[in-house]
């Protein structure tokens, strides 16, 4: 008698045969962040999944966040997180704590944990070999009609000017996996904390990357309804943002998702982060997940 768990396997693997010629070779960035970040299981089975890809020929790039870690260091030191647009204003002192969280903390258990899993895996900041040149950030925010705009300083938060894709293809030619954390350098050596999607996007815009995945908590981009939506196209996207169905903060994600593909990537998808393996879900099985952007 046949062992059907055997033969499940089989199949599965098989479905993963196309998927799998077809990114060979690829470059695949992905924004990590949520609560796969946090939640040890979902750790562990994303630098299982990450060095499966690496494994059969595909390269993948991580950018990741580390809000919520940021925020725990700065409440141990009895410094108050403040928010503006879901930004975080960032002073000298928690530009301190943004650079030793998240290019210290956060990448390195990161790059640990893809390490012990069996892959190569390298932790850089955008400062590393200037690869992240960054510029500051400039809110403007209208407080009454027919009045000039007022100029909102965040401090040290800033948005990418330019990235340097060469050390990336360095060290995706010796076989290693990059895990970027977005801190970004900019005139004289000043240190900007810059948005984890943004850098994806832009990560993904420069290399012409395959495909730019964006782990979320949620399951994608929804109806009003609460139905999943894929299969988004730039003009869609538009009307759902004008009926108010794309708001808050998806608008950020969506948008870098779109700017991605008209720069060169082959496709974006905002999947869900909180299902087990979601990465391997969305590009090595029929059905995928989450919201496509092409």
């Amino acid at each position: 008698m046949k062992n059907p768990t055997a033969e499940n396997i089989a199949h599965i693997l098989i479905e993963a045969l196309p998927y799998i010629q077809r990114y060979s070779g690829k470059t695949i960035v992905i924004k990590y962040g949520g609560n796969a970040m946090i939640d040890e299981k979902l750790k562990q089975g994303f630098a299982r999944d990450i060095v499966l890809l690496k494994q059969v020929g595909i390269n993948p790039i991580i950018v990741h966040g580390g809000g919520p870690q940021i925020g725990n260091v700065l409440k141990q030191i009895g410094k108050e997180s403040h928010f503006i647009d879901g930004m975080r204003v960032t002073d000298t002192e928690t530009m301190d704590v943004v650079q030793m969280v998240l290019g210290g903390l956060v990448n390195k258990d990161i790059v640990s944990m893809i390490n012990h899993a069996g892959g190569s895996a390298i932790g850089l900041t955008g400062k590393d070999g200037n690869l992240i040149f960054a510029e500051k950030l400039v809110l403007s925010k209208k407080t009454q009609a027919n009045q000039p705009s007022e100029i909102i300083d965040l401090g040290h938060v800033g948005k990418v000017k330019s990235i340097d894709p060469s050390i990336l293809e360095m060290l995706i030619d010796k076989n290693f996996i990059p895990v970027i954390a977005p801190v970004g350098v900019g005139e004289h050596g000043t240190s900007y904390n810059i948005n984890a999607d943004s850098v994806a996007g832009e990560m993904a815009a420069i290399l012409k990357a395959d495909k730019l995945l964006l782990l979320t908590n949620i399951s994608g981009v929804l109806d009003k309804e609460g139905h999943l939506l894929t299969g988004l196209t730039k003009s869609r996207i538009e009307a759902l943002k004008q009926d108010g169905t794309i708001e808050g903060g998806m608008i950020p994600k969506i948008d870098c998702a779109v700017n991605a593909v008209e720069a060169g990537t082959g496709s974006a998808c905002i999947i869900d982060g909180r299902v087990e393996h979601a990465v391997l879900l969305e590009l090595l099985t029929d059905t995928g997940m989450g919201t496509l952007i092409s």
